[in-house]
């Protein structure tokens, strides 16, 4: 299953990335916090999550303002109104008009306010990992010191952010997911964005949704608690409540496929059908640490005794395989994939 990746503009000027994968019906799906359209898919475990959501449906993913591959925009800039006009702007340049819609951690409070001022374009929605209220979240004072840490340290926050997000991930994954977090937006962004989760409040939106609802949330969820997503689901009409085990916010981390069989069921959608996960040639491996050390075509070609043209050639035939569109998608696979449990 490949990824096509296009942009287009929201309504004040921002470029807008986005990517579908898959056929069938549209699911719309609304990021957390930080996301990077070609990094997600270049991490063996986020890219088998969507691969499932995409059986069966198109899904349509986008990268947020001022994140990832969309336009980089000044961080005070960053608001709730920037997340909605930006969904619009994806809805209508993939050309759908009503759709199923996902939101997972701060993307849940996206969804959820679109789906309540559109009812009549969500057909289902499916909110992960999310909270009524963001100042119930965590502490006060906890909030402040994971802002400041964003701010005046973001190579260690990030490091911080991916224990509390992916306990439960492996050493390759959690390295590969430092490096996302930074590459996908720096730490004024970051700082804004998080900043905006802490002050999610849809006690006044929840009513207003009117699509059929679930609500879905990991039972020991370090970053969200549970509670939370209690709230969401009792907040709105009709909504079903699933919670899984697990303590792991990032949905593709942990039992993923609890995660999928839930939100699959309630789209009306089969089991997923496993299909194999593409791999890499011996000598293929070779290049793709290469690549990961930073290494440039001649020098691969100088490492493994081939010529530069060769190396440039493996290169290709790696994108190719892996449906990738650049090195650093090869490298972050590396680092997910290679590293020792």
């Amino acid at each position: 299953m490949g990824q096509r990746v296009a942009t287009t503009e929201s309504g004040d000027g921002v470029r807008i990335a986005y990517s579908v994968a898959g056929s069938g019906p549209p699911l719309v799906y609304v990021a957390g916090w930080l996301s990077h359209l070609e990094l997600s898919w270049a991490l063996p475990a986020e890219r088998s999550f969507y691969q499932a959501l995409a059986q069966g449906r198109t899904l349509i993913r986008y990268d947020k303002p001022g994140c990832g591959l969309s336009e980089r925009t000044p961080p005070e800039r960053y608001s709730m109104a920037q997340e909605l006009d930006a969904l619009d702007a994806v809805a209508g340049a993939a050309g759908v008009e009503r759709f199923e819609l996902m939101g997972a951690s701060l993307g849940a409070a996206v969804a959820a306010t679109w789906a309540a001022r559109h009812p009549e374009r969500v057909a289902r929605l499916v909110l992960y990992g999310g909270w009524a209220s963001g100042a119930d979240v965590a502490a006060p004072e906890i909030r402040t010191h994971v802002l400041g840490l964003v701010r005046q340290h973001w190579g260690l926050a990030s490091g911080l952010l991916a224990d509390v997000f992916a306990p439960d991930a492996d050493a390759g994954t959690r390295a590969a997911f430092v490096r996302y977090q930074q590459e996908a937006a720096d730490a004024e962004t970051a700082c804004a964005m998080l900043r905006a989760a802490y002050r999610v409040d849809l006690r006044d939106v929840l009513p207003q949704i009117a699509a059929p609802t679930l609500v879905v949330h990991r039972d020991r969820d370090r970053a969200a608690p549970i509670g939370e997503g209690r709230r969401l689901a009792d907040g709105i009409p009709g909504a079903q409540f699933k919670a899984v085990e697990g303590r792991s916010h990032l949905p593709y981390i942990g039992d993923a496929n609890a995660l999928t069989r839930a939100i699959r069921q309630f789209l009306g959608l089969p089991g997923r059908h496993r299909g194999a996960a593409p791999t890499l040639t011996a000598r293929q491996r070779e290049v793709a640490a290469l690549i990961a050390e930073g290494r440039t075509n001649r020098e691969i070609g100088e490492r493994l005794g081939i010529t530069e043209r060769s190396a440039e050639a493996h290169v290709e035939r790696i994108r190719y395989r892996m449906d990738f569109r650049s090195r650093s998608q090869i490298a972050a696979w590396y680092v997910a994939s290679a590293a020792p449990n």
